[in-house]
C-alpha cells in the first residue's frame, strides 16, 4: 500500500508508569493517575483522582512503597519523599492500562503496551495505531523507499473520555504536549509541496501536524479537537484502530472522510468481528 512517494510520519512518545494507588491519613483508598507535569523540575503535576473527594488540599497521601505525595488541590499533586521522578515512576508507578483491560499491570506491560520506537516519555496512553508496527516491518517500508519521520505528542486520559454533551461543539480536548523538531517540520512541508502523500499513523500524528500547521507552532500545548468540515492541510492518509462511538476519535475520522463510509466501514468491522480498543486492528484511509 506505500510506495517510495509516501512519508509516514509516526509518534515516538513512550508511555509511563503513571497510575498511583495510595492511601490517605484515614485509610480511605485513592487511585491517581498523572496528566501533565506543571513544574520545571516535573515534580508537580495536573492529576485525575478517583475517589476525587479524598484528596483535601494541603494534606499527604502514601504510596504503599515509602512515596509521599502531597496534596495541593484535587486536581494538583507534588511528589516530596524524592526529587527524582524517574526514580518514584520505577518504584511506586503502574502502567496506565487502558480501562477496559479488567486487570492489574504487570512486568510485561512496561514494553508491551509501547510502540518499538517508544523514545520520549511523558504519555499516559500509548500511540495505538502504531502498536501495529515490528521493526522489521518498519526496514521493509524504509526499503520500499517511503520517508519514515517521528513526532512527539504525549498522549493524555483524554484519550479515554467519551464524549458526553448532545452537541460535540460543546466537548473539549485536554492539551497535550507536542514537540516536531524544525528539521522535521521542514522536511513534511517539502514533501508536501512536492506532492509527496503524507500519511499520519495515529489521530494522535494527524493533530500534531494539523495543529502546527494551522498556528504555525511546532511544539507546546495542542488541544485541537478535528470536527467534521475541519480542512486538512498536511494529512493525506491516516493509519487508525477502530474507534468506539462516543468518543473524539471517531469525531475526527468522519472528519476526514465521508459519514456514509465511516458507516459502511464498521458495519463490515462489527459484521467481520474486528477488534476494536487499543490492542485492536487498524485500518488504512486515504
Amino acid at each position: 500500500m506505500l510506495t517510495k512517494n509516501d512519508v509516514l510520519v509516526l509518534n515516538n512518545t513512550k508511555v509511563i508508569p503513571a497510575r498511583f494507588f495510595a492511601e490517605t491519613d484515614n485509610r480511605k483508598e485513592v487511585e491517581i493517575l498523572l496528566v501533565s507535569a506543571v513544574s520545571s523540575d516535573n515534580l508537580t503535576w495536573k492529576v485525575l483522582a478517583s475517589p476525587k473527594k479524598y484528596l483535601k488540599n494541603n494534606s499527604y497521601v502514601d504510596v504503599n512503597s515509602g512515596i509521599l505525595i502531597e496534596i495541593i488541590d484535587p486536581e494538583t499533586i507534588r511528589f516530596k519523599s524524592h526529587d527524582d521522578l524517574k526514580f518514584v515512576l520505577e518504584k511506586a508507578g503502574k502502567m496506565p492500562l487502558p480501562p477496559y483491560i479488567k486487570r492489574d499491570s504487570e512486568e510485561l506491560d512496561i514494553n508491551r503496551y509501547q510502540t518499538v520506537f517508544a523514545k520520549e516519555p511523558g504519555a499516559v496512553a500509548a500511540p495505538t495505531a502504531a502498536l501495529h508496527f515490528t521493526e522489521e516491518l518498519l526496514e521493509k517500508i524504509k526499503q520500499k523507499g517511503v520517508e519514515v519521520l517521528f513526532v512527539t505528542l504525549h498522549v493524555g486520559p483524554g484519550t479515554f473520555l467519551p464524549i458526553r454533551t448532545e452537541d460535540i461543539s460543546q466537548h473539549s480536548l485536554m492539551s497535550e504536549y507536542f514537540n516536531i523538531s524544525e528539521e522535521i517540520w521542514n522536511k513534511i512541508q517539502n514533501a508536501k509541496k512536492s506532492g509527496k502523500r503524507i500519511i499520519a499513523c495515529g489521530t494522535t500524528v494527524a493533530r500534531t501536524l494539523e495543529y502546527a500547521a494551522m498556528t504555525g507552532k511546532i511544539h507546546g500545548l495542542n488541544n485541537l479537537f478535528i470536527k467534521p468540515d475541519f480542512k486538512f492541510q498536511i494529512v493525506d492518509s491516516l493509519i487508525t484502530n477502530f474507534h468506539l462511538p462516543k468518543t473524539t476519535l471517531l469525531v475526527l475520522v468522519s472528519a476526514f472522510m465521508d459519514w456514509k463510509n465511516v458507516k459502511l466501514i464498521y458495519e463490515e468491522a462489527i459484521k467481520e468481528k474486528y477488534r476494536f480498543f487499543s490492542y485492536g486492528d487498524a485500518m488504512f484511509i486515504n
